[in-house]
């Protein structure tokens, strides 16, 4: 069996799910929106809530953006404003996808669809999605052997195992097809927590 073809499989299943014309499994979705951000590259500040993960601000951070808290509350996910990225690790059913935005979900084991790790870039932008696909892969062509890849981008260690995929696979055929959003209750407020240097 090849391997790739697993994590090809498993974009698949949940491109047909959520209605997004394309998915990029990574190995989080910390890197989900770190290379979404560095796809969107611009010079300006990101407003996100308070009360989120430490790695949103510092995916946002490392893709060379300044980043701003605000006071906002939300359910199962919110923009990275002005960006049209979506932080949606809270947040993976049926038919979710939205036109023209790039959705960032987590498939960690405390989410709604489980495998231990990983996460996934929703989108539907034809030009980003092979960026994207050679970002999260060293570089390089999925399915190409190394010595005779021609490597022509900078990317990142980040592709999903087949052995993960196949299990998003599996718990992706048996996942009910509404799911209510995971609370967010245990975030923390940032503006009292995260400090950058100067």
């Amino acid at each position: 069996m090849n391997p790739f073809q697993v994590v090809k499989d498993f974009e698949q299943g949940i491109c047909a799910y959520t209605g997004a014309p394309y998915c990029v499994v990574t190995t989080s979705c910390t890197m989900a929106l770190l290379l979404a951000c560095l796809w969107h590259k611009r010079s300006e500040t990101v407003f996100i809530p308070a009360r989120t993960y430490a790695g949103v601000p510092q995916s946002i951070l490392n893709a060379g953006y300044e980043v701003s808290f605000v006071d906002q509350p939300w359910t199962g996910g919110y923009q990275l404003v002005p960006l049209p990225i979506w932080d949606y690790a809270r947040r993976f059913t049926s038919g979710m996808y939205v036109k023209g935005q790039m959705q960032c979900v987590s498939f960690h084991w405390t989410k709604i669809l489980s495998i231990g790790q990983g996460g996934a870039i929703l989108h539907d932008d034809h030009e980003a999605d092979p960026w994207l696909r050679r970002a999260r892969f060293d570089g390089r062509t999925e399915g190409v052997v190394a010595s005779k890849d021609n490597i022509t981008q900078v990317g990142f260690h980040a592709y999903m195992s087949p052995r993960d995929a196949a299990e998003g696979l599996t718990r992706l055929s048996v996942l009910p097809r509404h799911n209510s959003d995971l609370p967010n209750s245990d975030y923390p407020d940032l503006r009292q927590t995260f400090h950058v240097p100067a």
